[in-house]
């Protein structure tokens, strides 16, 4: 029986061959590529910093899922974000349907 590791193995060696075969390019990173999935890495680690390892130590599943929670909730709605002119998230994307209904569409 072969293992579930070395058919993706396999696949994924497979994939890679046939895109070549056709031409075309993968749409993901290659291995031990700085810049693959790099805004997510960021993400995970501003998370693990400003939460897991600042507000420890956790008693239990209960505490950690609900300071999960009330984080990912202020990181999308509450914080002040440099990219947003320090708007917080909830009220730019307000801002932006607001503008984008007062704006004639054209056809």
């Amino acid at each position: 029986m072969q293992r579930l590791v070395e058919l993706a193995q396999y696949v994924s060696i497979r994939y890679t061959e046939r895109l070549s075969e056709i031409g075309a390019a993968a749409s993901v990173g290659s291995v031990a590529d700085s810049y693959d999935n790099a805004m997510a890495e960021a993400l995970n680690g501003t998370f693990k910093a400003e939460l897991i390892e600042m507000q420890g130590p956790w008693t239990g599943f209960e505490q950690v899922e609900r300071a999960i929670f009330q984080w990912v909730t202020w990181y999308n709605e509450e914080r002040l974000h440099s990219a947003l002119d320090y708007l917080p998230p909830a009220e730019y994307e307000r801002d932006y349907w607001r503008t984008q209904a007062a704006t004639p569409q054209s056809a």
